[in-house]
């Protein structure tokens, strides 16, 4: 994982930012730090990071304002931070592109172990080619690229991973339990509407590109599928 180890960490807390550094060094990520929104946009523009640790609360933009502005150019794994439990801050987060959300106060090992699942799934493997072909869309997981209709449609990574998940197993039902499980990869500590956002946010995005969203299907009272429709 040589090639994803830098890490933006975006918090206006000195002694939370420290405490993150040490954690994550210990690890052997290399950290690069900003203390708000703007520093934050000005080192993204600059810098290539594998993954971003964005506090909610800071101070001018805040981190909600940040993750939208990151998400206009860039699909870099972004997990938020916040003091705020409230679902309707989760969702909000999850709907302008957040892959990940942790309630302060956290352990800071839960939140390493979030980030290597992250980056498990976010950095490129070298794998040989596999790309899987339907109807109006086209996945090609060594490249992590999505086309519909001939259009490239840009995913955040955990957008990406639910649906090569689902379409790599085309036709078989899953509950909410089981992708968060599957994808997400740990025991995710927020509740089952984060598979709805994503699957929403999916849809769109393929309804804007002219196809595909038709082959993700809900199954009433259990979960989703991916089938495949001409």
């Amino acid at each position: 994982m040589a090639e994803c180890v830098k890490i933006l960490v975006v918090e206006d807390e000195a002694r939370m930012r420290d405490l993150l550094r040490l954690y994550l060094e210990r690890e052997g990520y290399w950290v690069v730090e900003a203390d708000n929104g703007k520093k934050a946009l000005e080192k993204v523009a600059r810098e290539e990071f594998a993954l971003i640790i964005l506090d909610v609360m800071l101070p001018g933009m805040d981190g909600l304002k940040v993750c939208q502005e990151i998400r206009r150019t860039h699909a870099v794994p972004i997990i938020m931070l916040t003091a705020r439990g409230e679902e309707i801050d989760r969702i909000t987060g999850f709907e302008l592109g957040a892959d990940d959300y942790v309630v302060k106060p956290f352990s800071p090992r839960e939140l390493v172990m979030r980030v290597k699942a992250l980056l498990r799934r976010s950095c490129p493997q070298p794998a040989g080619r596999d790309v899987l072909t339907f109807p109006g869309l086209s996945i090609d997981h060594p490249a992590r690229r999505v086309e519909a209709a001939g259009h490239e449609v840009s995913l955040t990574p955990k957008e990406y991973d639910l649906l090569y998940f689902l379409a790599s197993q085309a036709g078989r039902v899953f509950t909410r339990e089981q992708l968060l499980e599957k994808v997400w990869g740990y025991d995710f500590y927020g509740d089952q509407r984060t598979v709805d956002t994503h699957i929403k946010n999916l849809r769109e995005k393929l309804k804007r590109a002219g196809r595909g969203a038709e082959h993700l299907v809900t199954v009433w009272g259990v979960g989703y599928k991916f089938e495949v429709k001409a």
